[in-house]
This record gives C-alpha cells, structure tokens and sequence, in this order.
C-alpha cells in the first residue's frame, strides 16, 4: 500500500495486549533496533510498514507532518497521531549525553480518534515535574487544555467523569504496575482533576454529575492514603474545591486501621472547611419590560429581582405613578399572567416567566412612540445633558461584568449545544442582546428626536460616545453604536447628516473603518491585534469565526472524533481568556456616574424595523 503523504507508521494492536501498554516510535532509525522489536514482540504487536513496488530512496527527508501513527483495536482505528517536532527536553536525550539538538524531540499530535483513546493518550502523554503537581512542556499543556476546552463537542460530562474514576481506580489496567507506576498514574488523573477543575471555576458547579464525581474520588484517593502516603495533598485540594466534609470512616478490620493517626490529623484540618449550602449569585441580567407592542426598556436588574422592584425602576424611568401600573407576563399567544409584587420575574435558568409587558391598571400603554413634540423635546434634552466619556464608561462597566463572568467553553456550548445547554451561555447571550439593544437605542434616540438642530447634536454625541468606548477597548458597544448609526433608518437622514461638521465626519469615517467588513474584517482583527488586555472583543464576529470553523469542517471522520477541528475551535475559545487577562494593571473598569448609569440601566428601545423606518419617514419625508 502507498500513501500520498509519505510512509505511514501503523500498529495492531491484538486481542490479548492488555489496554494502557504504548510504546513511543521517533526517528525512522530506532525502528530497526533490537530493542525495539523486543518491545512490540513482548508487548504482541505488530508493526506494518507500507511497501510500494521497491525500496525507493530519496534524497529529500521526510518531514514530521507526513508521519502518521494509528493505533487499531480490533481491525478498526481508534487513535491517528501525526508526529511533530517538539521543544521539550527529554530525560532520554540528557541521559546520552546529547545538548540542545537532541533535546528536539520528536513527539505526536492527536489527529483523531475515540474519546477514550483520546484520553488515554493524553494520560499517557502527560509529564508530571518533580513535586507532581504540574505538567513538563507545553505541548502536553496545551493537548491537556484542548481536551478539557471542547470534550463537550463528543462526551457528555458524566461520561468523562466515568472515565477519569475509570484510570483512576485502574479499571482499565490490568496489567502488573509497581508502586511508582500506580502512583504516577493516579497523580496524573489528579493533575487533570485540578486543571478541570481549574479552568472551569464556577462554570460547572453546579452540574450534579461533578458533585457526586468529586465526592466518589475523594473516598477513593483517600483510601489510597494508606498505601501512597503523598497523595495526602491531593486529599486537601480535593476538600478545598467543594468543601467537604470527611464521611469516610475506617472499619476496625480494615487494613486501613494503621492510618488513623493520620485520619485523625487530617480530620481536624477539615474543621474550618465544614460543607455549606451554596446561595444563588445574584447575577445581573438584562430584562426587556414592552411599553407599547414594539418598543421596551432594557433593564439591567438582578436575577433575583420580583416584580414589585422591577415595576417600581420602571415607573421612575417613565416618570408614571407605581401605582398606576402593573406587570403582565404574555405565558402563550393570548394567555396573560398577572405578577403579584414578590412573584420571580426569572425563573432558574435566568430566562423571564414569559414576555413582561408593564400597562396601566386599565391595560392601557404606559408610552407611545408617536407622542406630542413636547414630551420629545424633553425626552432629547435628557440625552443631550449627559457626558459621553461617562456614558462610554457606564455601557462599559456593565460589557466589562458579563464579558468577565463569560467562560470559554460558552462559546463551544452555543456552538454546538446551543438549544440543549441555554443555561450555560447566558453571559454570552446576555451580552449579544446587549449589542443589539445598544444599536437599536441609537436608532430611537435619533429618530424620536424631533428638531434637526438637535439630532445633529445627537449624531455628535453619539460619534463621540463610540470613540470613547474604543478608546476603553470595549469593541462590543463600540460596534453597536457605529452599526445604529449606519442603519438604513438613520443612515437615509440625508439633511441631519449635511450639517454634521466636518471634523465629525472625519472622525465618524475612521471610526467606520474599523468595522469594516472587507478581507475578513481585517481593518478590525489589525486594530483590535494591538489593544492590551484586558479588552472586549466584537462577539458576533467571534462566533461566525467559530461557525465557520464548524461548519466548513466535519466533526467526525470514520467515527473518530477530528481533534483537529477542535484544535481550532479551543484556540478561538482560549482568545476570550487573553481578552480577560490583566497582568500589568491596565483594569478597564472605571467609576462611572450614578446619573447616567441610572440613565443607561434602562434604555428605550424600539425594536420594530417598520415603526423605525416610519418615524425616518415622518422627519426626512422622500422628495
């Protein structure tokens, strides 16, 4: 057989090889060593080189990307690496003798394969350093941080818990391990444990499978105690993630029995890290109470907030008596829910008991888009009062809150889970609702303003606001606003934007470059490549990225998952954890005023494209 991309390296893996025996092929060399073939035969594998016609030479050397190693099970592929070049020193090449050049080592990437094997591979492949509790070079790092980025794309979280009990408890190796192996080993899920663990902080807390996980491996690792000694400390991480409290207890017939003075000493440490009862964040959220049929405010209140709380905001921001009002939940297509003032406005996934409408008590609309000129004029001279910088600074602030709660794997849930795991992405759906309520918010505060004179100084403001918020690295509103006023309804205002002035303008066109969309954003990608961290990235242009990704590549070849792609999709997801980053101080909150931030907690939006495009009408009629 021949391959198109050179020789390919091929086991077999037969019947009676017992799972968790590798063998680790370099240079071409090393193939035709006595010791190496000692190896494969002991271990009854069997090594398949392809052969064409004859033995033919060239000149060129192969290089490491046309090198492929595939594992079989059972005369099927389970696991196809591809050898790369690494720069991580081995303990092999010191030990010859060799300097730098031999410290270059050739190791393998994951191509493909089943989710066990992949796992596998990645325990195998990891290197612990000298304390055991972090990993020798970046390579298996980074494979480590792939893995546990995008497991959710081919295994649920339950199964990779099975499966981390499963190496862990030696289930799937049953071959004679001395104590060192099986210490190492068992370090080497431990150190995978706290990387999970680790890299999704708060995200999966509450998931049922990783409490009962966490608690199984607890009892099992310190049952090991006895016999490994120097898991103790992982005994200690593992009751600092949950706290937990010690149910384990050793019966007298127990050869366990000699540990108690340890159990005793470990015992009262564990006093000050009694178990409590986790209480509910009071993450904020945005919330859309409808004024009329097509416009709302967008509220940012807390997910515990109840209707009487809601309605009251409401009531100051209409400047209408509370008591004139009340709450009313659309549930269904003519079916009306009354709130009651301590009922939840959002149940426990976050999401509204259905479409809130506030209404006078004889249901009658609290607010009309098309309202006397008076209230308008009075509505744009709010506006207008307002400092830019501190507007730029409140609508950052509040990106700045969710962006920094948001997680990575978010972006591969919405990706992929989008309709099965909503209650993980609310971050990232609650700042994509954001920026499409900051452009619609423009749009209506220019198209509600009456006076010419005055929607300039509007247009004015609202360049002004979008630079500022470049300028704090927020790239979400920043985006938002420049697309609000480059939307049909507005951008047709021809008169108002003949007396923008000239400085403006210019201001305006640069800022528009950025946004714009040709060669694949690149105008944006090269700007937003030189802003220092911490900073917030456009989302939507992040998420079609990620799409095409996903779309343009199966995610499954022959049955095996391509790690590959996933390679590509967790180097998109780790740019929201550079994005958070602040190393060298440069924090992108600021103190933002309590006037305006009162101001843009509740914007009036108006989100019907026909009412919008009347009201363009009615200022600016067509000639």
């Amino acid at each position: 057989m021949s391959w198109d991309c050179g020789l390919k390296y091929m086991f077999s893996t037969s019947p009676v090889l017992q799972q968790g025996s590798k063998c680790i092929l370099q240079d071409k060399e090393d193939l035709s060593r006595l010791e190496m073939v000692q190896r494969l035969a002991k271990d009854g594998c069997r090594f398949l080189q392809s052969h064409s016609k004859g033995p033919e030479k060239t000149s060129e050397p192969q290089s490491d990307e046309a090198v492929r190693l595939c594992v079989r099970e059972r005369g099927h592929d389970v696991l196809v690496l591809r050898r790369v070049l690494s720069e991580q020193p081995t303990h092999t090449a010191w030990s010859r003798g060799g300097g730098r050049e031999e410290a270059k080592t050739r190791r393998y990437a994951v191509v493909s394969g089943t989710p066990e094997k992949i796992l596998e591979h990645l325990l195998g492949d990891m290197m612990l350093d000298d304390d055991r509790r972090t990993t020798q070079g970046k390579e298996s790092d980074m494979l480590l941080d792939d893995f546990l980025l995008t497991y959710p794309v081919f295994m649920s979280t339950s199964d990779l818990c099975q499966a981390l009990l499963g190496h862990y408890c030696n289930k799937r190796h049953k071959i004679k391990e001395d104590l060192k192996e099986v210490l190492e080993r068992k370090q080497k899920v431990l150190h995978l444990v706290w990387h999970w663990m680790s890299l999704c902080k708060e995200f999966l807390r509450e998931d049922e499978h990783v409490k009962v996980f966490l608690k199984s491996l607890y009892r099992y690792v310190f049952d090991d105690l006895y016999e490994h000694p120097a898991l103790e400390k992982d005994v200690m991480e593992l009751q600092k993630f949950y706290q937990l409290r010690r149910r384990h207890t050793v019966d007298d017939d127990s050869p366990h029995r000699n540990g108690r003075a340890l159990s005793h000493q470990l015992s009262l440490k564990e006093n000050g890290l009694r178990s409590r009862i986790t209480q509910r964040e009071n993450k904020e959220v945005l919330c859309r109470v409808y004024v009329t049929m097509d416009s709302y405010l967008s509220a940012k209140v807390h997910s515990e907030v109840v209707s009487q709380e809601l309605l009251q905001a409401v009531a100051e921001r209409m400047d209408v008596p509370a008591s004139e009002l009340i709450l009313v939940a659309i549930t269904y297509p003519g079916g009306r829910l009354l709130l009651q003032p301590q009922d939840r406005v959002f149940s426990n996934s976050f999401r509204p008991v259905g479409r809130l409408h506030v209404c006078r008590k004889d249901l009658g609309e609290v607010l009309n888009p098309f309202t006397d000129n008076s209230e308008l004029q009075q509505r744009t001279a709010r506006m207008l009062t307002l400092n830019t910088w501190d507007v730029a600074v409140a609508l950052t602030n509040f990106d700045w809150t969710i962006f920094n709660s948001m997680h990575e794997q978010e972006l591969i849930y919405f990706t992929f889970n989008r309709h099965v795991c909503s209650s993980y992405t609310m971050p990232l759906e609650t700042l994509l609702q954001q920026c499409n309520e900051v452009q619609l918010w423009v749009m209506t505060e220019v198209l509600l303003c009456p006076t010419l004179c005055k929607r300039v100084q509007l247009i004015k403001k609202f360049i002004k606001i979008a630079a500022h918020c470049k300028a704090q690295r927020n790239l979400n509103s920043f985006f938002a606003i420049i697309m609000g006023l480059n939307a049909g309804a507005v951008s047709r205002l021809s008169q108002t934007w003949e007396k923008i002035p000239g400085k403006f303008k210019k201001l305006f066109s640069e800022l528009e470059t950025v946004t714009d969309p040709s060669l694949n954003h690149k105008a944006y990608r090269d700007s937003f490549k030189k802003m220092k961290s911490p900073k917030i990235p456009f989302l939507p242009l992040l998420l079609k990225d990620i799409t095409f990704i996903h779309e343009g590549n199966k995610t499954f070849h022959d049955n095996l998952v391509n790690f590959e792609k996933l390679h590509m999709i967790a180097d998109m997801a780790r740019l929201i954890r550079e994005c958070q980053q602040d190393h060298v101080g440069n924090g992108i909150a600021q103190k933002s005023s309590s006037e305006v931030r009162a101001y843009t907690d509740y914007l009036h939006v108006i989100d019907n494209q026909q009412t919008l495009f009347e009201l363009s009408h009615r200022l600016e009629p067509r000639a």
